[in-house]
């Protein structure tokens, strides 16, 4: 036992883990012990066994390790070099998936999780690796870039890690084996680590290329984030005659004799790096909305990160930025971990400045809202000149007001629908494309702007289907965010004018009103039938589990999220003309609309009970969303703008 380190324990391992750890180690005991106490106090969720290849049959490492609860010591009686005793470390792993971990590293908290998240997650992935970080905070590693001459770069190297250019997750040239994953059975299909390459240098660059010629994706995942104490076991001096560091050179010029090919394409040392860290990019957008996006709160916010994901699906490289660059978390890492770039404070400062440096790299400007586009169209037409400048709209603001206003009857509120509506005609001028949500508002625009190209794009929503029958679900429910002013008004009408005739009826029934921020008068209305339950950030239970939704909006523009996220779980809905608009949904055919108190109560009342007639909304309503509302409808209405 060592007279300075107490052994670790690893809790006991599953039958059968999700990942083996292999951490190849060369004497540095030290090392290799603080390397298990970071990992032993990670607490990701993923399991893992951890297997340690003892490669100095001189070194009382493997003295020590012995006495350490639940790894896999493996002792080579000879040094086999570090390829050698990664290959065999990998021979013995029963995992899923491998990753090798350098003996010289500290992962911290979530590492794991992020690298098997973006197996589950990113299309065709082969190898990912992690940001790796110096101790004193300085980057190693952001991915790597190879140049033509086959030398390599770790790109961000020395940085502030935690630059908008490093952190998201993207394709580099290879990601290094100190902190690496891939699937074993690929592993083992491409022949582990080429053993030409040994002792060791370019293994990691060279895998990462038979992978990709194999038709797999190299990420780089900026959320897996691994201290390493680089050259610990190798040494940095290339030009020492009996140091690990010598093969460096060797081995790079190995690698391009049998990739000089492929290395025609890259690059010249130093030259345009940011092209060159994910050469696979070929078009660029740059998005701005009033804020972050909180798609587990507002169903705009919901519509914008997929549309994220079927840009990046046909080739965009996207980035973002709120309109105050803001940066508030969890939605930034959110982001960034599904490859999103996000420029924020103190980074970036002004976004006309940005523009002004970089405007001319994108081919598509993308903005969202009345609010984000009337501060920066005129920028972006005068700093993007190769971009197709699109300003959507996400509902029509004035149209909002306007109904407002005939519901009120309140003049400011009808002079300030008569300005909004200048004002977003103004920037539908100025746009070369503006997107709409439905082709209500479509048929609107071609009469107050004829000339303008106006396409609809609505909402995206994965459909998932119903899992749970009518007869095992009870209660309803409304789900709406309370910073949208609608909201409110629909759910102080329902309660103090629809809900009592429904209770009187069904005196059990109760409704939970979901939704972030409720104000004083919302949160008043808490009642043994009535449960204001705020931001609930997994609706699942309630969308498996609850019998119907109500939408009782007496006014508002666009498409209604809420409605949406109901009809795709196949959660029946009760809705006034307003919410249900430009939804492609028919009465009784496929939702129950109803624009008084006493017909709305008698609609949720005779959907509650029909057991037929709820079947049949639930069929029809998850119909209606595959044909509109689903991923595959707004990949054709995206191809017909951008490709076509």
């Amino acid at each position: 036992m060592s007279d300075h380190f107490c052994p670790i324990a690893f809790s006991a391992p599953v039958s059968k883990p999700r990942v083996s750890i292999i951490i190849p180690t060369f004497g540095k005991y030290i090392y290799t012990h603080f390397c298990l106490a970071a990992l032993s106090k990670c607490e990701d969720q993923t399991s893992f066994e951890v297997i340690v290849i003892d490669d100095d049959p001189t070194s009382d490492t493997a003295v020590h390790l012995r006495e350490y609860g639940n790894i896999r010591l493996v002792r080579n009686d000879r040094n086999l070099g570090f390829i050698h005793s990664c290959n065999r470390g990998a021979s013995l792993a029963i995992g899923d998936y491998l990753v090798f971990l350098n003996n010289d590293t500290q992962v911290q908290s979530g590492w794991l999780d992020a690298l098997i998240w973006t197996f589950e997650h990113q299309p065709n992935p082969g190898l990912v690796g992690s940001r790796l970080i110096y101790p004193d905070g300085r980057q190693q590693e952001a991915g790597g870039i190879v140049f033509r001459d086959g030398s390599a770069w770790n790109y961000g190297h020395l940085d502030d890690p935690y630059r908008p250019e490093y952190s998201y997750l993207r394709e580099p040239d290879y990601v290094s084996g100190a902190a690496l994953a891939i699937p074993r059975d690929l592993f083992e299909t491409m022949g582990g680590f080429n053993p030409t390459h040994a002792p060791g240098y370019y293994e990691d660059t060279d895998l990462a290329f038979r992978v990709r010629a194999a038709g797999y994706r190299i990420y780089y995942q900026p959320s897996s984030r691994v201290l390493h104490f680089e050259g610990v076991s190798a040494g940095r001096d290339e030009t020492s005659p009996r140091g690990m560091k010598r093969f460096q050179a060797v081995n790079r010029e190995k690698f391009s004799q049998r990739w000089g090919k492929e290395l025609e394409g890259h690059g010249e040392r130093g030259e345009d790096l940011e092209r060159q860290k994910e050469r696979q990019i070929r078009r660029r957008a740059f998005i701005v909305d009033i804020y972050l996006p909180t798609p587990d709160r507002e169903s705009g916010s919901l519509r914008l990160v997929n549309l994220f994901a079927l840009l990046r699906e046909l080739g965009f490289k996207i980035t973002f930025a709120a309109a105050n660059l803001e940066a508030s978390e969890p939605y930034l890492s959110y982001l960034q971990r599904q490859g999103v770039e996000v420029i924020y404070r103190p980074y970036v400062k002004s976004i006309p400045k940005y523009l002004k440096f970089k405007g001319s790299e994108y081919d598509v400007v993308i903005l969202s809202r009345a609010d984000a586009a009337v501060e920066l169209m005129e920028v972006a037409r005068r700093n993007c000149p190769n971009a197709h400048l699109i300003y959507d709209t996400v509902d029509l603001h004035f149209l909002r007001e306007q109904r407002l206003a005939t519901l009120t009857g309140d003049p400011a509120t009808r002079r300030l629908a008569a300005y909004r509506q200048r004002e977003e005609l103004g920037l539908i001028a100025q746009a070369d494309t503006t997107l709409v949500v439905s082709h209500v508002e479509r048929d609107i625009l071609a009469r107050l702007a004829p000339g303008a190209n106006v396409r609809v794009l609505s909402n995206i929503h994965h459909v998932p289907g119903s899992k749970t029958p009518f007869s095992d679900r009870c209660d309803i429910f409304f789900i709406g965010a309370f910073a949208h002013p609608p909201n409110s008004d629909a759910v102080l009408w329902f309660c103090r004018d629809i809900f009592p005739i429904v209770i009187s009826e069904l005196p059990g029934l109760c409704i939970s009103i979901i939704g972030g921020d409720p104000p004083a008068e919302i949160r008043s209305l808490a009642s043994k039938h009535v449960r204001i339950l705020g931001h609930v950030p997994d609706l699942n239970p309630y969308l498996e589990g609850y019998r119907l939704s109500v939408a009782p909006m007496r006014y508002g523009a666009g498409v209604k999220g809420k409605i949406n996220q109901s009809l795709a779980y196949g959660v029946p809905v009760v809705g006034t003309s307003v919410a249900v608009e430009g939804m492609h949904l028919e009465h009784d055919q496929s939702v129950l609309i109803a624009d008084t108190a006493e017909d709305f109560a008698k609609a949720v009342v005779r959907l509650y009970q029909d057991k037929k007639l709820w079947e049949n909304l639930s069929q029809s309503g998850i119909r209606v969303m595959e044909t509109h509302f689903s991923f595959n409808a707004a990949r054709q209405a995206l191809d017909d703008l951008l490709i076509n």
